[in-house]
């Protein structure tokens, strides 16, 4: 069996929250609006277009037509996405900086829009800690697309079982476990934290 030597992290809702609502209950101040909105206008499923690859002013511009009304409030989500990132996980960046002091190789795969990365990423030193993050907007491929860990374990030259995956998506967790990677299905960081201590990764 293949020693776990390396840990590879998720980033949104595993280092960092993410919550649309954070932004724009700052701008619509009805509550039964900002919910029609969210559930109808800015989802997160019209956001994840973004982390697959496609341009945002495509699809800010193709939103704003169809409701017009709320154009203002689509280009606050072009131009003020890191207010949807209300702060790191409760004791998730703890433990980067603990196995980063340890030595243990840090990575990262990252479902994230390339244009938001570029926001979001300067923002944060954290991930100067890590040897290379792969983020699904630049590559065009999506968690739990098998490709994607395909080419995590390719870039991070990584053998199968020789690195712990860990995100907060099941779906994710059971597609990294078939494409090579030992994974943790991620709910706080103080189980995060016990099973990294009994693979040995963290004292």
């Amino acid at each position: 069996m293949t020693q776990i030597s390396t840990v590879v992290f998720d980033v949104g809702r595993v280092l960092f929250e993410w919550d649309l609502r954070h932004l724009f209950a700052k701008l619509l101040t009805d509550s039964e609006e900002l919910d029609w909105f969210l559930a109808h206008v800015v989802t997160p499923e019209w956001h994840f277009q973004h982390d697959a690859g496609r341009p945002l002013a495509d699809m800010t511009a193709e939103l704003t037509a169809q409701y017009p009304k709320y154009g203002p409030l689509i280009e606050a989500y072009r131009t003020r996405f890191n207010e949807t990132i209300p702060g790191p996980v409760p004791g998730s960046l703890e433990i980067v900086d603990e196995l980063a002091a340890q030595g243990v190789p840090l990575f990262a795969i990252t479902n994230f829009g390339a244009e938001f990365w570029d926001m979001f990423r300067p923002t944060q030193p954290i991930f100067d800690l890590f040897g290379d993050i792969v983020v699904s907007g630049v590559e065009k491929l999506v968690k739990p697309d098998p490709a994607i860990y395909a080419l995590a374990l390719k870039r991070f030259d990584l053998a199968p079982g020789e690195a712990i995956f860990v995100d907060d998506n099941h779906d994710n967790v059971v597609s990294a476990r078939a494409s090579g990677f030992v994974a943790h299905h991620f709910r706080d960081a103080k189980s995060l934290r016990a099973e990294l201590s009994a693979y040995g990764l963290l004292l």
